[in-house]
């Protein structure tokens, strides 16, 4: 009897060893981790904190950041180029702002060279040009700088009808799409604010816009009408119709074909 028991029993631990051995070689051997690719990166320089409309760049206002280099455009600057831009950039102007780790890009500075900063910071062929401004003419005092705008010319003339009529007002658009760069002596919006009442708008214009303005504050009053911000982009319709008067009157006049009138 004990020997029956004794021989079950070595025949069930054969069997459990068996399965064991069976069970674990059927196990599959964990797949091998694929290495991990190591990121190429560049150091680009970036602005350090906040640079205002305006800033004068300092040493402490920029710093070396690494970037992937795939990230990285050929606008900005590399430290592998450019080693010592931190010295060479200092005392640039900044022609609008940057954000904190934002890469610095040079076509938004400018180097002053002894010269003010609205001088520094207008484009090329452009002018800036002032005109009185008040809560009425200047829609409340929502126009904020770098906003764009349209200039409306108010014109009082007599009426020729009869003595004693009311004077015609005549009002047009004379300059549309027109940024502005200050109210006043502030070229940007101070501590987030939404209005800036001021006395005095400064807008950048053309020569020729320049002048229009000059001839308009001597015959009427203006007006600055606030565009959307969606719209800064579209064409300016205002110098296309004037274009296109002109050529007429050039033709009823004077018989001067023009390209339009030629087609």
């Amino acid at each position: 009897m004990n020997t029956a028991r004794i021989v079950v029993l070595a025949i069930a631990v054969g069997a459990g060893g068996v399965a064991l051995y069976l069970a674990s070689s059927s196990e599959q051997a964990p797949a091998p981790v694929a290495p991990v690719a190591q990121l190429q990166t560049t150091d680009v320089l970036v602005a350090k904190s906040e640079i205002a409309l305006g800033q004068t760049l300092g040493l402490d206002d920029v710093q070396w950041q690494s970037w992937p280099t795939s990230a990285a455009s050929s606008t900005v600057i590399r430290r592998t180029e450019k080693p010592d831009a931190p010295t060479q950039l200092a005392g640039s102007i900044a022609r609008s702002q940057f954000i904190a780790g934002e890469p610095i890009r040079e076509p938004k500075l400018v180097r002053a060279n002894g010269s003010g900063f609205m001088a520094a910071v207008l484009p090329t062929g452009m002018r800036a040009v002032s005109t009185e401004i008040s809560p009425e003419t200047g829609a409340g005092g929502f126009i904020l700088p770098n906003d764009r705008v349209d200039v409306i010319l108010s014109k009082r003339d007599k009426n020729p009808d009869r003595g004693g009529a009311p004077d015609i007002v005549n009002s047009e658009v004379i300059m549309s799409n027109i940024r502005v760069l200050a109210i006043d002596q502030a070229p940007k919006e101070k501590d987030g604010q939404n209005t800036v009442v001021g006395k005095t708008a400064t807008l950048e214009l053309k020569p020729e816009q320049a002048e229009m303005l000059a001839r308009a504050r001597q015959t009427g009053t203006l007006s600055l009408a606030l565009r959307a911000l969606v719209d800064r982009n579209l064409p300016d319709t205002v110098s296309e119709d004037r274009n296109t008067k002109r050529d007429s009157i050039n033709v009823v006049r004077y018989g001067i074909p023009t390209s339009t009138s030629a087609k």
